[in-house]
């Protein structure tokens, strides 16, 4: 009895143990069961939160609004143009005349009154008025303009201080950046639309005779925003809009605006010195791509190349060489030629910059002071320069220019008459000339039916006179 007590009790105590090692290691579905209440979505950890991606949210823009769209003007200009003449008129003798209107934008810069704007929207101009976001107007008056750069200076007097913009630096504007353009579109006075800078130092002349160097943006600007202001969020004035490039005539895309760097330095050498002041690298070439760089045998696709050097010329004088590859002007990055013409423009004569460049694959850094352009582009001719005293005791002249570079479409012309670069032009037009400012100055005023008379010197040392019509 005592042997079967036994035999039942460890039977059991076995059956225990079996059961508890079950339990404990082999029944893992169970374990799960248990963790799944912990696992409820209900019960996540708080950090989890912020993995939660939040809706994108545009930048607030009303600030800058506010702080620009009174300081945006409405520029009516009055013309008078020559209209189609009738048989009427031949018969009366009379010249048909017609008035036109003009309209666009400025930006009050100034609290006693100065605006700039866009010359094309003063130009010609008879009659000129302004009219302020609280709807008085008052007439203006043209102090300057400079075509080149699209950029014009007006004066009004108003009986109070006006509000008027900041200048913001252009050269800090990024390509993504969020901006205004603020203006009076088709005649609907302070007119507001944002967009983003598309681009920068972006040229629309393929001929590259005119400094352009367009901020771009595809913010609305459309006929009569011309003159107004582009600002950053910040409500700095970044720009003056000026151009859309469209086949409509209407806005499709994008727009383009004068860097305020470039506009604030034409309206200071207007109010200063009555003109523009253009300080001259003094170098020609072009910008490199890859098949530019092909065709002259290099390897780098970006910089602009210098093909030559002008005679006296601050580059020539700070060492730089036909080959060069100018990388860098006071840090910014040249990757084309508007960028290093955008960038020269906001300078004057006697500035210095500081040039990175390489040669023969080397890194150089030069500092090139300024100069005053001196050099001129005469038609038929090409480009002339004042001469120097031993420029006329070689050829025996009192007075004269000098060319130094003869125009690519005529250049075998004028070799084979034994004109070479180096040559003088003593007059134009029967005038005596000293300076290039007397042949500009005779170009100009001539009239376009009138032939152009060139008397120069060639290489033996002969006066010839060529016509042109």
């Amino acid at each position: 009895m005592k042997k079967i007590l036994t035999l039942v009790l460890a039977s059991a105590l076995g059956g225990i143990l079996t059961l508890g090692a079950y339990k404990l290691f082999l029944n893992d579905n169970k374990s799960i069961v248990l963790s799944s209440a912990e696992s409820n979505p209900t019960f996540l950890p708080a950090s989890n939160v912020s993995n939660v991606k939040t809706p994108y949210e545009a930048p607030d823009l009303t600030v800058a609004a506010e702080n620009s769209i009174n300081t945006v003007v409405h520029v009516k200009n009055l013309s008078v143009s020559t209209g189609q003449m009738t048989i009427e008129d031949l018969f009366l003798g009379r010249s048909p005349q017609r008035a036109q209107i003009g309209t666009g934008s400025g930006v009050i810069i100034t609290a006693d009154g100065y605006i700039i704007t866009n010359n094309h929207v003063i130009e010609n101009s008879q009659e000129l008025s302004v009219t302020l976001n609280n709807n008085k107007t008052y007439d203006a008056k043209i102090i300057g303009s400079d075509p080149k750069t699209d950029i014009a200076l007006i004066k009004i007097d108003a009986d109070e201080d006006l509000p008027y913009a900041t200048f913001g630096d252009s050269d800090n504007a990024k390509i993504g950046e969020w901006v205004l353009a603020v203006g009076n579109p088709f005649n609907l006075t302070s007119t507001v639309t944002a967009g983003i800078i598309s681009a920068k130092s972006r040229s629309l002349d393929p001929t590259g005779e005119h400094i352009q160097s367009f901020i771009q943006t595809d913010a609305a600007v459309n006929p009569g925003n011309s003159g107004g202001a582009l600002v950053n969020t910040k409500g700095e004035l970044i720009g003056i809009n000026t151009a859309i490039t469209s086949q409509t005539g209407s806005y499709i895309g994008y727009s383009f605006a004068v860097p305020s760097n470039i506009a604030r330095k034409v309206i200071e050498d207007i109010m200063e010195y009555g003109n523009v002041q253009n300080g001259v690298l003094g170098v020609t070439g072009g910008a490199l791509n890859s098949d530019f760089a092909e065709k002259i045998g290099i390897t780098d696709t970006e910089g602009f190349y210098v093909q030559s050097v002008m005679e006296d010329s601050g580059a020539e004088k700070a060492g730089i060489q036909n080959g060069d590859i100018i990388k860098e002007i006071d840090g910014l990055k040249i990757s084309k030629f508007s960028d290093l013409k955008g960038h020269l423009s906001t300078k004057r004569p006697d500035d210095v910059v500081t040039v990175k460049l390489l040669r023969d694959g080397s890194p150089k850094t030069v500092s090139v002071k300024l100069m005053k352009n001196t050099t001129i582009t005469l038609p038929m001719v090409g480009q002339v320069k004042n001469a120097k005293p031993a420029d006329l005791k070689k050829y025996n002249v009192s007075n004269g220019i000098k060319i130094v570079q003869l125009d690519a479409k005529y250049a075998e012309y004028w070799m084979n008459n034994g004109i070479e670069e180096g040559a003088i032009i003593t007059a134009i037009n029967d005038e005596k000339i000293k300076t290039v400012d007397d042949a500009q100055n005779i170009i100009k005023n001539r009239s376009p039916y009138e032939p152009l008379r060139i008397e120069l010197i060639n290489k033996n040392g002969e006066k010839e006179r060529y016509n042109f019509r």
